[in-house]
């Protein structure tokens, strides 16, 4: 395997470079069970080295302590990496699982501080939007991150399972540079009329859990089974009961193109992923998830792997057959409101 650097993109028109592949961090210390700190940080490292440079976070992850797990390797790093994080999961003090959506600007303001002061930096590069309030026009959402920008604490605006139209509307009041949205094999909703929109408008798409949280990989085929109590996709309905045994059978595709490419199931699956850019016609940069540098270095292999129409054919058929949502409530999701 070459350490050769990945490529490079721009997020939107007037966007941030980054490498093709970013990173998701959220399960570094947060949602996936007990972590190693040290393979942790080794896999943030490893990855620098390999040239990716987009960082995803979020304030909701452990209540902060993800950004702050991440401050000191963004410090060590700050003009070499791209830091993304995100606002609008409101944690109340005293129900600390409970998530409230504000997209208001008095709490917009307050979130941006916190997380200024946890990551300890003077401006977020990449701020999100992570979740819409509907009774929030999204007009008076982006005119307030907008004012971030112009006040120096945010560089540049980004989107988390919004709409097309919502994704319009919000063009119409500032630049957009990346919009979020679950982007995989297993989830391809977004297809219909988000891509299409962020294709029009010149707004890169980063997929998160490209790698159907894992179930893509095939490391666990149950998740009430096969994974720790404190993890928490043994709540989501793909991962458990019928919905699981009925999508495990959906990877036999998948696994039969990696035999014979001598690759990973999730090697696949990114580089299908990957390959939406192409497919698609616009800017896409996955943010697959680990905590392990030899994943990270797996993840970014997939980028060096381009499908062929015969084995994209093969994969096609896969999202439609699916069994169970990709959350329990769908109304927080983009699908949930088109």
């Amino acid at each position: 395997m070459t350490d050769a650097r990945i490529p490079t993109v721009r997020l939107g028109a007037d966007g941030p470079q980054v490498g093709v592949q970013g990173l998701g961090c959220m399960g570094m210390n947060f949602g996936y069970g007990p972590t190693d700190a040290g393979q942790a940080r080794a896999a943030l490292d490893r990855a620098l080295e390999l040239g990716v440079t987009l960082y995803d976070t979020a304030d909701a992850y452990g209540a902060g302590e993800n950004e702050r797990f991440l401050s000191p390797f963004f410090k060590a790093h700050r003009d070499e990496v791209v830091i993304a994080t995100k606002f609008a999961l409101s944690i109340p003090p005293d129900e600390p699982t409970k998530r409230i959506i504000r997209n208001d600007a008095p709490y917009i303001r307050e979130a941006v501080e916190a997380s200024l002061k946890r990551l300890d930096v003077d401006v977020i590069d990449l701020y999100y939007m992570h979740r819409r309030d509907v009774n929030v026009p999204i007009e008076e959402t982006v005119g307030t991150m907008a004012e971030l920008v112009r006040e120096g604490k945010v560089k540049h605006l980004g989107l988390s399972e919004v709409t097309a139209d919502e994704l319009r509307a919000a063009c119409a009041v500032h630049p957009i540079a990346a919009v979020q949205s679950e982007w995989s094999l297993f989830s391809r909703d977004i297809e219909a009329r988000v891509v299409p929109a962020a294709r029009d408008l010149g707004v890169a798409l980063v997929p998160y859990s490209p790698l159907g949280r894992g179930f893509l990989t095939g490391s666990f085929t149950n998740a009430e089974q096969d994974l720790t109590a404190g993890d928490f996709r043994r709540q989501q309905p793909r991962f458990t009961g019928a919905n699981a045994a009925a999508n495990a059978a959906l990877l036999e595709p998948i696994r039969a193109i990696a035999e014979a490419r001598g690759a990973t199931l999730g090697q696949i699956a990114l580089a299908w992923a990957q390959q939406r850019a192409s497919v698609a016609g616009l800017t896409v940069v996955p943010i697959p998830g680990t905590r392990k540098p030899e994943r990270v270095a797996e993840n970014v292999a997939a980028t060096r792997i381009t499908l062929t129409e015969e084995e994209l054919a093969a994969l096609e058929p896969i999202a439609s057959r699916v069994a169970g949502d990709r959350y329990p409530d769908m109304r927080f999701a983009s699908a949930g409101r088109e």
